[in-house]
């Protein structure tokens, strides 16, 4: 009987556990995701607006989990991605900012955030995996050519600076840059619409997304979006556009010719254009910042450059200005740059990044604007000229034509 009575017990209790579980695992909270393999569709928030971007996640879960960024013909890599529970982690070291995103089959939602900016909250970012379309087509897109040159303005308080963009299209895409006096807004890619066109690029630093509608054959208005705010944007046709000549907008002072800065590199050793390794030498002085784009288009030129050119009697030297006053996070950005673009000149540490510390460190030049500025000097230390900005390789023919100028400048300097 005892024996009945424990069977009987164990078997009602077996079936209440039966019964109970589907209720147990009903109470659970949802489990999250792992980061999956293949490509995705991102956006991150701008304005009132999204801006879309592609990526492509490879190896995911193990320790060489990697995601590349697309923008046009550009691709940057991104490494060292990690879970935290159901959280995927993904580090952009280039400019000291992460996203973080929840992940949930085959969906992510998370934030963008920049590490150096105290609590930083960041903007809202979402992607899918799946999607391909950077932009959804539209039935019937505008027929207005958008391939050419153009004059851009950048509509704002006091401000009728002409920039020049350059676009072209084919099979539904729409690809281009604009080049401002600082440089340009690098790979710009996107589609048409029915009333005019829509761009969008994600590199790492900063989400863009530039909308505009034509207003005849020959023109255009529109907005340019970031995380920052909206601009208001128009264009004209003009096949002969051009940016400003670069080497006129920066310049030394008067009664000054040459440059007396010392300043430490990485391993706190001083340099100065004094010392052994730069006199009788044509220098290439390069100012720049870890956290800048088109610097690091401009060091991605000069660092085989430089190795194919060194034994001619020519030094490039990089004066670093970086987000925080405080050596050892400038230490471990500028040695990172080094590293990913295999620099073997010096890059020393000039400051904060600021117009104030760029004069106090190089007072005798002015009307300093932009980053990169490159600086050419002669054998006998005078400054010959200095470039604004950089055109990089997103601007094609501007690009080249860049390239050529260089050449020119420092084989005249070297034959001296």
């Amino acid at each position: 009987m005892k024996k009945q009575n424990y069977v009987y017990c164990f078997e009602k209790a077996e079936r209440w556990i039966i019964l109970l579980l589907p209720v147990f695992f009903s109470c659970r909270p949802p489990s999250g995701g792992e980061l999956q393999d293949g490509l995705w569709r991102g956006e991150l928030a701008v304005q009132d607006r999204q801006a879309p971007f592609l990526f492509e996640v490879n190896h995911a879960g193990t320790d060489s989990a990697t995601l590349t960024l697309f923008n046009g013909e550009e691709k940057v890599l991104l490494a060292g991605i990690r879970h935290e529970s159901d959280t995927a982690v993904i580090p952009i070291e280039a400019y000291d900012a992460v996203i973080k995103a929840g992940i949930s089959g085959n969906r992510m939602e998370g934030r963008f955030t920049k590490n150096y900016v105290e609590h930083d909250t960041g903007i809202p970012f979402r992607a899918e995996r799946g999607n391909l379309t950077r932009f959804e087509a539209v039935a019937r897109p505008v027929t207005v050519p958008v391939d050419g040159r153009w004059d851009i303005y950048f509509i704002g308080a006091n401000d009728t600076t002409r920039n020049t963009g350059l676009f072209r299209s084919g099979n539904g895409t729409v690809t281009g840059s604009i080049l401002t006096r600082s440089g340009d807004l690098r790979y710009l890619e996107g589609a048409l619409t029915e009333t005019g066109v829509r761009l969008s690029a994600f590199s790492g630093q900063s989400p863009y997304l530039i909308e505009w509608q034509f207003t005849d054959g020959d023109t255009f208005e529109g907005a340019f979006y970031t995380a920052r705010g909206r601009t208001v944007l128009r264009g004209v046709r003009n096949g002969q556009a051009a940016p400003d000549d670069a080497y006129s907008l920066t310049r030394m002072k008067d009664g000054f010719r040459q440059l007396h800065f010392r300043l430490p590199d990485t391993d706190g050793n001083l340099v100065s254009l004094g010392d052994e390794r730069y006199r009788g030498k044509v220098v290439i002085v390069s100012i720049l910042g870890s956290w800048c784009p088109n610097c690091l288009d401009e060091t991605s030129y000069l660092s085989p450059w430089y190795k194919a050119n060194k034994d001619r009697g020519v030094e490039i030297v990089g004066l670093a200005f970086e987000r925080r006053d405080d050596f050892a996070y400038a230490k471990t950005a500028i040695d990172r740059l080094r590293k990913t673009y295999a620099v073997d000149y010096a890059i020393l540490y000039a400051g904060q990044v600021g117009a104030a510390t760029v004069a106090r460190v190089l007072p005798e030049i002015e009307s300093f604007s932009s980053y990169p500025t490159t600086i050419f000097i002669d054998r006998q230390g005078t400054v010959r000229k200095i470039h604004t900005g950089y055109s990089g390789p997103a601007t094609g023919l501007f690009y080249e034509a860049f390239k050529k100028e260089f050449n020119e400048l420092t084989d005249q300097l070297l034959s001296e």
